[in-house]
């Protein structure tokens, strides 16, 4: 695998693993150690700009999958440089090839920086997609993100793929911290004050989502996330 990024199920009973790699590839094999090759799954790199901490940075399979066949991907893109939160479908013929015109886009969030993009995205036991973002990048956050409601840099991020709402094609979870406010806060936050949560994930007994925020320097950090708390990058 060629700078592999990632490593997801399908949650389908078919015991197969695929691999993320960062230039725009997923692959897919047995979850069999006499497995010797893999097939690519999905194959997006005319979409994505890769290198450094750009790239196909995050995969999440929904809930479904079995009978949807829906899995969504983040990515950083140019012109301008962004990242991308996309939904694509299995193709009906075979389930170890992505229908790769399927592509449908959720979210966009414009990047000032070439670092700190997260990626991570995974789906909650409340069904709804968290998807991580950095802080937009540079060093000592200088737009100071992280603690701006109105952006999503910074932030992890929480919706519901299953509802759309008004110009979106995913609904806000009612219980969001900021869900209905009056003040131009990112309705879909979860939590905020984030440096760059690279990685992200639930524990399957508790629920708690753990997530590891690249730190500046000195610091790294494993944090379990809450909803509403604001984690103090950069203050």
């Amino acid at each position: 695998f060629d700078n592999p990024v990632d490593l997801q199920h399908a949650g389908d009973g078919t015991n197969r693993l695929f691999v993320v790699s960062q230039r725009g590839l997923i692959s897919v094999f047995k979850n069999d150690p006499l497995t010797k090759s893999a097939q690519i799954f999905l194959d997006i790199r005319e979409k994505v700009i890769a290198g450094g901490e750009l790239g196909l940075l995050g995969l999440a399979f929904h809930p479904d999958y079995e009978h949807k066949g829906y899995f969504y991907v983040y990515y950083t893109a140019a012109n301008p440089l962004r990242s991308i939160v996309s939904r694509y479908s299995v193709t009906k013929t075979d389930p170890d090839t992505a229908d790769k015109e399927s592509g449908l886009i959720l979210l966009q969030v414009n990047q000032p920086f070439p670092n700190h993009n997260g990626g991570q995205l995974a789906f909650g036991p409340d069904g709804y997609l968290y998807i991580a973002l950095g802080d937009g990048g540079a060093a000592g956050d200088p737009q100071n993100n992280g603690q701006d409601r109105s952006s999503f840099l910074g932030k992890i991020l929480r919706i519901d793929v299953n509802n759309s709402s008004g110009d979106t094609l995913y609904g806000i979870p009612p219980d969001n911290p900021f869900a209905g406010n009056t003040k131009g806060f990112k309705e879909e936050i979860y939590s905020c004050g984030l440096r760059n949560p690279w990685r992200l994930s639930f524990d399957f007994v508790t629920g708690w989502l753990w997530a590891g925020d690249v730190g500046q320097n000195s610091w790294e950090e494993i944090k379990k996330k809450k909803k509403g708390e604001n984690y103090g990058w950069r203050v």
